[in-house]
């Protein structure tokens, strides 16, 4: 399993990424991708089999083209002076999500694979992911808009 996500991740980073972001332009990219996570994780939480399971590997590495797509809508927001602060804010931000993420999750395992909440359902967490990032990809969109329509308007 860990050598498909490594082998799929590979292929996305080293080959599909720079022709698409061409292809589709960095905002439409950046949805994507982020559609992609959403969609992988939702196959991760709705398989009732391990091959279902590994149909999500492929799809959740195209995940990986959404984040140079939005590193480059962010590094362009800033001035040159400012780049540092923004890769640290985004580091911490990681960290933030790094001590959050697996507390929320374990938690939401907890709640749905409980005997007395009836629910068993055990990929919970990987449809909270899905909806977490699904948001993230509406919410991006809407705040990359004026961009996209400044981008296009003459100087």
């Amino acid at each position: 399993m860990l050598a498909g996500v490594g082998i799929s991740s590979l292929v996305v980073q080293g080959f599909l990424v720079k022709p698409a972001v061409k292809w589709l332009k960095e905002r439409r990219a950046m949805a994507v991708g982020l559609a992609f996570g959403a969609l992988g994780f939702a196959i991760y939480g709705l398989a009732s089999t391990g091959p279902i399971f590994w149909i999500g590997v492929p799809v959740m590495a195209l995940w990986g083209i959404a984040t140079p797509s939005l590193q480059t809508i962010m590094t362009r927001l800033v001035d040159a002076t400012e780049q540092g602060r923004l890769q640290g804010a985004l580091a911490s931000l990681v960290g933030l999500a790094s001590l959050i993420g697996p507390m929320m999750f374990t938690q939401t395992f907890a709640v749905f694979i409980s005997t007395s909440a009836n629910w068993g359902l055990p990929g919970a967490p990987f449809l909270l992911a899905a909806a977490l990032i699904f948001g993230a990809m509406l919410l991006a969109w809407r705040t990359t808009q004026p961009l996209a329509v400044a981008a296009t308007e003459p100087a």
